[in-house]
């Protein structure tokens, strides 16, 4: 449970951090002993655990999403990834009517979790920009969160009224050395402000917030108590919205960045255990990073929410935005530089379209659930 909160809880977590992870709390303890080399016999039973956890906690439901991109535009030049400024890609930002668009395709596909993700522009992807897009969509879909640059509680206030339930902001590696190296110039450099920033959106109103690590950066057992820490002073000082937690993996981009400290299959379901176990009512989230064979093994012991069938380019589901593709050099606009599509922020490896993933689902004896949020409900209670 929770313990009471302390007045150091009230400061914000990046004035805490470095030394959370130097007198690390009981809970912090228990979790790191999970992380310790283990032979098959103990991670079978770490599994066992872990799998009976989910189903007290949550059942057999599995929550289905997919990532809609806005816009790869970005200022932050950053190592890793696909979208960052010192890439020669092409980019494109959708227009609200193409925004809908490729809203309407998911929805058909079944979708009603849809996160809207963009790059970090300020001129491309402003608040009112966000803001418009999700008053267009909520009439549409019932449940919208947002993965987009980390803002002022008071600028997330008028995307959570206009329909924003979810904010996913990803911490990408609590290492502050490997992160100073990965993230050469832009917004993005603050550690502090970004590692701040799921307050800021429960200060705001978000109902889910999710945070994760980009695996791959730094070292992984370090990654994974830093989230760990992470969560737990989160569930103390975030009481009021549902936490999730992503452990992506670093997948191929452009850029052709490569792993430093690549976090293998076995240890990664070590982790996924850890976490459940460590954290029974926080809910896991799993991408198409992973390969549609892992996602199948592991889907059963702790995950509770998955995408499926996605693309992670800017009108990747109906080719919007074709005709204001453009290709940029280090933030530069070559005049007559269109493409047949925008580039891609990393490449996905379960390409399974979601009807197929539901159905893989179903025979694991999982239930599928592509609707567990109403806006309505809301307003039926007042």
């Amino acid at each position: 449970m929770p313990q009471p909160l302390r007045a150091d809880h009230l400061m914000g977590f990046s004035k805490i951090f470095d030394n959370s992870l130097r007198q690390k709390s009981p809970l912090l303890r228990a979790f790191e002993a999970l992380l310790e080399p283990m032979d098959d016999a103990s991670l079978q039973s770490l599994a066992a655990r872990s799998t009976a956890t989910t189903r007290r906690q949550f059942g057999r439901t599995m929550r289905l999403f997919a990532p809609l991109y806005l816009s790869n535009e970005c200022v932050n030049s950053c190592s890793y990834c696909g979208f960052s400024r010192e890439n020669a890609i092409q980019r494109v930002t959708l227009e609200i009517d193409q925004v809908e668009r490729e809203a309407r395709h998911l929805v058909e596909e079944g979708f009603r979790n849809i996160l809207l993700v963009a790059g970090e522009h300020p001129k491309f992807v402003s608040g009112p920009y966000i803001e418009m897009c999700l008053e267009r969509l909520r009439p549409i879909v019932p449940s919208l969160s947002i993965e987009v640059a980390p803002m002022e509680a008071a600028d997330y206030k008028p995307l959570v009224q206009a329909g924003s339930e979810g904010l996913v902001v990803y911490q990408e590696t609590y290492h502050r050395e490997t992160y100073a190296r990965m993230h050469l110039s832009g917004p993005k450099k603050d550690f502090d402000w970004r590692l701040d920033c799921p307050e800021r959106g429960h200060e705001a109103g978000f109902r889910r917030i999710g945070i994760g690590a980009l695996f791959g950066l730094a070292d992984w057992k370090f990654e994974a108590l830093a989230l760990a820490a992470h969560l737990e002073y989160l569930q103390r000082v975030c009481w009021k919205s549902q936490l999730t937690v992503s452990l992506p993996r670093l997948r191929p981009c452009a850029g052709e960045f490569e792993p430093e400290n690549p976090l293998p299959d076995r240890e990664f379901i070590q982790l996924l255990c850890a976490l459940r176990v460590t954290f029974p009512a926080v809910g896991i989230v799993l991408s198409t990073r992973e390969p549609a064979a892992l996602r199948d093994l592991i889907a059963p012991l702790g995950i509770t929410m998955m995408s499926a069938g996605s693309h992670t380019e800017p009108g990747g589901y109906t080719g919007q935005g074709k005709e204001a593709l453009h290709l940029t050099v280090r933030g530069k606009i070559q005049p007559g530089t269109g493409g047949e599509s925008a580039t891609e922020q990393f490449s996905i490896s379960d390409d399974r379209d979601a009807r197929t993933v539901e159905g893989v689902l179903q025979k694991l004896g999982l239930d599928p659930v592509w609707k567990d949020w109403d806006a309505e409900i809301l307003s039926a209670s007042r």
